[in-house]
C-alpha cells in the first residue's frame, strides 16, 4: 500500500514539472504565466495607487477629478491598446520603422491561440497594456487643477496612439532601432518615465499656471491617501520590474532585488537631504523618495546589481530634489512633480546607469553604451516634446484643454463630474 501511495505521489510530481517545464515544443510554462498574470495585477494595481497619490496632493474641490485622470486612462488606454496599441507596439515596423502594424493583432484577433515565450500572448499582451495605460496617467500630475476633462481625454488618446505606441516600438519591439543600437530600457525608462515626465512639463509650460499660483495657498487635501498611494505603487512596481524579464528566473530575481533596494535607498537619502535642508523630514517627502528611486532604477533594473541600484536611488533623490528646488525658482507649475520625479528621475537612470551595470550586460564599453543612452534619452525627450506640443496647440485649438476660470474656481469634482470626494463642498 504504502509503495503504491508513493508511486502514485512520484507520478503526480513528475506530471507537474512536465507540465511547468513544457515552454520548448510551444505549449504552455505555467511557471512562467503564473508569475506574468501576477505581475500584470501588479502594474494595473499601480494606476489607483497612483490615482491616490495625486488625488491626496490637490485641493479638496479637485480629488475626484485628479484621480478620474488616471481611472480614465485605464478605460480608453485598455480599449485602445486592444484596437491598435498593440499592433502598433509590436507588430513589425512600418513607415521607415515608425511604429509597427500587424493585421493579426487588431483587435488582438490574430493571437487567441498564440503562445510567446511560454505564455500566452494574450498574457503578454495584456501586461505591456498596464504601460500604455500608466503612462499617460503620469502626465496628469503636470496638469493638475487646471486641465478640462474632454480635452484631457482626447489628449490622451492621442498621445497614446502617437507618442507612446511608435516609443514602445522603437525600445522594445525586436526590430525597433533604439533595441538595435543596444539602448538598455529594462522596464521603461526612455518609454515611460522620459516620454510621461517630458510631456507633463510641455503641457504645464502649455496651460500656464494655476490661477492664483503660486501666491494662493494650495495645501494637499490628505496626505495620507498620498502616502498609501505611495505604497501601492511601490508593491506594483515588482510586477512593473521584474515581471519585464517576462519569465520567472534567476534575472526576475534580480530585477525584484534591484527595485527593492533603489526604493529604499531613495526614500532614506530623500529624507536625509530634506532633514539637513529644511530641518524636518517630511512624509510627502519620504514618498517623494521612494518614488524618484523607483523611476531611476526602472531602466536598469536588470542590468545593476543592488548595490548599483542603491546608487541610483541615491544620485535619483538628490537630483530630483533639486529639480523640485529649480521649478520653484523658475516658476513653472509642475502641479505634481511629474516632470521634477518621472522625467529625471527616467534620465537618471537611463544615464547613469552604464556606471554600475554588472559584467556581461553589454558588449559595448562604457564609454560606448554612454553615448548610445544617451542618444537614446535625447530622442525621446525630442520626440515626446515635439508630438505634445503639437497634441496640445491643436485640441486647444478644437475642443479646448485649458479649464475656464470658472470651472478651475469651482473645482473639478463639481464642475466635470457633479461630485464632490468629500460629501461637502469646499472651495479651499
Amino acid at each position: 500500500m504504502r509503495l503504491k501511495i508513493r508511486a502514485l505521489f512520484l507520478m503526480v510530481v513528475l506530471l507537474l514539472v512536465a507540465n511547468v517545464t513544457q515552454a520548448s515544443d510551444g505549449t504552455v510554462d505555467t511557471g512562467i504565466t503564473s508569475w506574468m498574470l501576477t505581475s500584470t495585477a501588479l502594474v494595473l494595481l499601480m494606476i489607483p495607487g497612483l490615482a491616490m497619490f495625486y488625488g491626496g496632493l490637490v485641493r479638496t474641490k479637485n480629488v475626484l477629478g485628479t484621480m478620474m485622470h488616471s481611472f480614465v486612462a485605464m478605460g480608453v488606454m485598455a480599449v485602445l491598446w486592444v484596437f491598435v496599441g498593440y499592433a502598433m507596439s509590436f507588430g513589425p515596423g512600418v513607415l521607415g520603422g515608425w511604429f509597427g502594424w500587424n493585421k493579426d493583432y487588431f483587435l488582438l484577433q490574430g493571437i487567441d491561440t498564440s503562445i510567446k515565450d511560454g505564455i500566452p500572448e494574450y498574457v503578454f499582451s495584456m501586461f505591456q497594456g498596464k504601460f500604455a495605460i500608466i503612462t499617460p496617467a503620469l502626465i496628469a500630475g503636470a496638469l493638475a487643477e487646471r486641465v478640462s476633462f474632454k480635452g484631457y481625454v482626447v489628449f490622451i488618446a492621442l498621445w497614446g496612439i502617437l507618442v507612446y505606441n511608435p516609443l514602445c516600438h522603437w525600445v522594445w519591439a525586436s526590430d525597433g532601432f533604439l533595441m538595435n543600437m543596444g539602448a538598455i530600457d529594462f522596464a521603461g525608462g526612455t518609454v515611460v518615465h522620459i516620454s510621461a515626465g517630458i510631456s507633463g512639463l510641455v503641457g504645464a509650460l502649455y496651460l500656464g499656471a494655476r490661477r492664483g499660483h503660486p501666491k494662493t495657498a494650495m495645501p494637499p487635501s490628505n496626505l495620507v491617501m498620498t502616502m498609501m498611494g505611495a505604497g501601492l505603487l511601490w508593491v506594483g512596481w515588482f510586477g512593473f520590474n521584474a515581471g519585464s524579464s517576462v519569465n520567472s528566473n534567476l534575472l526576475t530575481a534580480q530585477a525584484l532585488t534591484a527595485t527593492q533596494a533603489a526604493a529604499a535607498a531613495g526614500a532614506l537619502v530623500w529624507m536625509l537631504i530634506e532633514g539637513i535642508h529644511r530641518g524636518k523630514a517630511s512624509a510627502l517627502g519620504f514618498a517623494s523618495g521612494i518614488l524618484a528611486g523607483l523611476v531611476a532604477v526602472t531602466p536598469a533594473a536588470g542590468v545593476v546589481q543592488p548595490a548599483g541600484a542603491m546608487a541610483l536611488g541615491a544620485i535619483a533623490a538628490l537630483l530630483c530634489y533639486s529639480a523640485l528646488l529649480a521649478k520653484d525658482k523658475l516658476g513653472y507649475d509642475d502641479s505634481l512633480d511629474a516632470f521634477g520625479v518621472h522625467g529625471v528621475g527616467g534620465i537618471v537612470g537611463a544615464i547613469f546607469l552604464v556606471f554600475f551595470m554588472r559584467e556581461g550586460s553589454t558588449e559595448n564599453t562604457i564609454l560606448q553604451q554612454l553615448g548610445i543612452q544617451s542618444l537614446a534619452v535625447l530622442i525621446a525627450i525630442a520626440y515626446a516634446a515635439v508630438m505634445t506640443i503639437i497634441l496640445m496647440f491643436i485640441i486647444n485649438k478644437t475642443i479646448g484643454i485649458r479649464s475656464t476660470e470658472k470651472a478651475e474656481m469651482r473645482g473639478m469634482d463639481s464642475e466635470y463630474h457633479g461630485e464632490h470626494g468629500y460629501g461637502m463642498i469646499n472651495l479651499g
